[in-house]
């Protein structure tokens, strides 16, 4: 797995899964590329190809082939893919 989640990034979806949860206590997060980088969507259910991610409480599905650091920016906590070894975004930062 080449996949890594910054503190930000990981504190969003742990948000989001725990809210989820509440409607569908199988709701699961998983990660899918887009044309802008990389998307949370609800899943029941990992795709045949997906990765599964431990972080912390959570177990995230990774689509396969996707590869880098998940990070957030302002405005409203957006999701972003960078290249490995990227600098994380700061709380508040815009970038």
């Amino acid at each position: 797995m080449t996949i890594e989640l910054t503190d930000w990034a990981t504190d969003i979806l742990n948000r989001a899964q725990s809210a989820a949860a509440r409607f569908n206590s199988d709701a699961t997060i998983r990660l899918t590329r887009t044309a802008s980088g990389v998307e949370a969507v609800l899943a029941d259910e990992p795709e045949p190809e997906d990765q599964a991610v431990v972080t912390g409480d959570m177990t995230l599905f990774v689509e396969a082939g996707l590869e880098g650091l998940v990070d957030c920016k302002e405005p409203h906590d957006q999701l972003v893919l960078r290249p490995h070894g990227s600098t994380p975004n700061a709380h508040g930062e815009h970038g």
